[in-house]
């Protein structure tokens, strides 16, 4: 299992959609294409926009399903962070 932390590339607010676009391209889909799962750490992040994880998350379910989020966990992650991906989660599965 591969931990990416977030805050190294994101800092505190996490808000930069292009960052976000190059952790999913760069790291996330690679590792999720040969390992069987990953932690996207959170710690240190204490906000994060809708956009971001959207970013970082939606082309992920997209290309590989809604099931590939049992592969996928979110540590660290505070509430207003938790409830931003769920929203993103949610909507993706609509």
């Amino acid at each position: 299992m591969k931990i990416i932390k977030i805050f190294k590339k994101s800092g505190v607010f996490a808000e930069d959609k292009d960052i976000a676009r190059e952790l999913r391209l760069k790291k996330i889909t690679p590792l999720l294409k040969k390992e069987g799962s990953i932690v996207l750490d959170f710690d240190g992040v204490e906000s994060a926009t809708q956009s971001f994880i959207h970013a970082l998350i939606s082309n992920i379910i997209r290309e590989f399903g809604p099931e590939i989020l049992d592969r996928i966990s979110f540590k660290n992650c505070n509430d207003t962070v938790r409830q931003i991906i769920k929203t993103v989660v949610d909507y993706m599965q609509i």
